[in-house]
């Protein structure tokens, strides 16, 4: 079990609010060019033209192997699809992670859009759902729990009490800073293992995926492509959150959580250089 992580400062975490600032507003122009007809190369390019004019570096492209700003999951494909000419269609739940670098400091989010149109749409859309509250649980047990041991505990518990829908458990969040994945590990469901203590300086990623059936996954022949083994759909939502001396702060939304951390009765304060 990997327990350490290196903590950072409260003018660290400052330093980090642009990566995050600029990942949120690629994702947001991803998201305005969703639609049926469009491919998910076009998206990538979206991606990469909003990140590089902001001053940012795509930190997908800094992986060994990989040349995309984006990863672009469709239907059954969980995480990590590489972007293509495959044109998206009416009903589609397509997951869209993406990540900045800004002055050396890493952002990384994921978001799940449903195309309108198609015959599955109510299901998919309750399974982003579903993914996305329990997003919201794992991170505001950063600001109730006192290890991160809670954050797999909420997201599992919600997950649970929703829905009868499958956690993956071979693919989880992260820490993140310098470099976009760092140390500890963050669960997507309860482990026995004794976690890091909640503390400030800690930056993660949490990043629950869920699928309508069966959570046994397989990789595609390009190596990188995560499908689901029963054909089931997948859903992935994903922030990057600081915890500071002064509380707790989403780095990859455009509020800094302010909205949805009020519904846990939590402020959002943005850290101090």
């Amino acid at each position: 079990m990997r327990s350490s992580f290196t903590k950072k400062s409260d003018a660290d975490i400052a330093a980090m609010i642009p990566a995050g600032e600029l990942t949120a507003k690629a994702l947001s122009k991803v998201r305005e060019a969703i639609r049926p007809g469009v491919t998910t190369l076009e998206l990538d390019a979206i991606a990469e033209d909003t990140i590089r004019s902001g001053g940012g570096v795509p930190n997908f492209q800094l992986v060994p192997g990989y040349k995309h700003t984006i990863c672009a999951s469709i239907n059954d494909e969980i995480v990590h699809g590489i972007p293509s000419e495959k044109v998206l269609q009416a009903g589609d739940i397509v997951s869209i992670d993406c990540g900045a670098m800004v002055n050396g400091w890493n952002g990384d989010r994921a978001i799940t859009v449903i195309l309108p149109g198609g015959s599955d749409t109510q299901s998919r859309q309750r399974l982003s759902d579903v993914t996305y509250g329990s997003l919201w649980e794992g991170i505001a047990a950063l600001y109730f729990g006192k290890r991160l041991n809670h954050v797999g505990v909420a997201i599992e518990d919600f997950v649970q009490k929703n829905s009868d829908f499958g956690i993956l458990e071979q693919y989880v969040g992260h820490g993140i800073g310098r470099s976009m994945h760092e140390d500890p590990p963050v669960y997507n469901f309860g482990v026995r293992e004794r976690l890091p203590k909640i503390v400030p300086g800690l930056v993660v990623a949490i990043e629950p995926m869920l699928t309508s059936g069966s959570n046994e996954t397989f990789v595609d022949k390009d190596d990188w492509t995560v499908r689901t083994s029963d054909g089931g759909d997948g859903a992935h939502w994903e922030h990057s959150i600081a915890v500071h001396s002064k509380g707790l702060w989403v780095l990859t939304a455009e509020d800094g959580g302010e909205s949805e951390l009020a519904k846990f009765g939590i402020k959002a304060i943005p850290p101090k250089s």
